[in-house]
């Protein structure tokens, strides 16, 4: 994956996300890396409703976690995809709920992957892993000025 792209971590639990953020540097993706804590932190800097707003013309990946305060990720997602210069921002859902309707509305609502997290340590740093393969060879779309 191209350098200069940025990806968002929005993820409640710290521990999940060093895990992720560290298993994908593992996995050779150096790339920056935002975290946020909650679906309201990640809407403030992605709508520009903060002093840190998105760069034009840089591309981003958000790995979106669903059950989170304030702001679940099933809504934040809803709201990307609902805005014109938003929806180019590849979502992929990293969450432990693998009910196969929150599944299906997510990739409804434009989701473009689904990962479950298991529940099993070595399993989830092994999904982790796999996701950073997955991110070396895709292209990420940046913004638009």
């Amino acid at each position: 994956m191209n350098n200069e792209v940025c990806i968002i971590i929005t993820e409640d639990d710290d521990g999940h996300a060093m895990l992720i953020q560290k298993n994908l540097r593992r996995a050779g993706i150096s790339n920056n890396f935002r975290h946020f804590r909650d679906g309201q932190e990640v809407l403030d800097f992605l709508f520009g409703r903060g002093d840190e707003k998105l760069e034009e013309s840089r591309s981003y990946l958000l790995l979106l976690d669903i059950r989170m305060p304030r702001v679940d990720g099933i809504e934040v997602l809803r709201q990307i995809k609902s805005d014109e210069n938003l929806r180019r921002i590849p979502v992929i859902m990293i969450t432990t709920t693998d009910d196969p309707q929150e599944i299906n509305q997510c990739h409804n609502l434009g989701c473009n992957n689904y990962i479950t997290k298991p529940v099993d340590y070595s399993r989830f740093i092994e999904a982790i892993r796999q996701l950073g393969l997955f991110f070396s060879i895709v292209e990420v779309p940046c913004l638009p000025k």
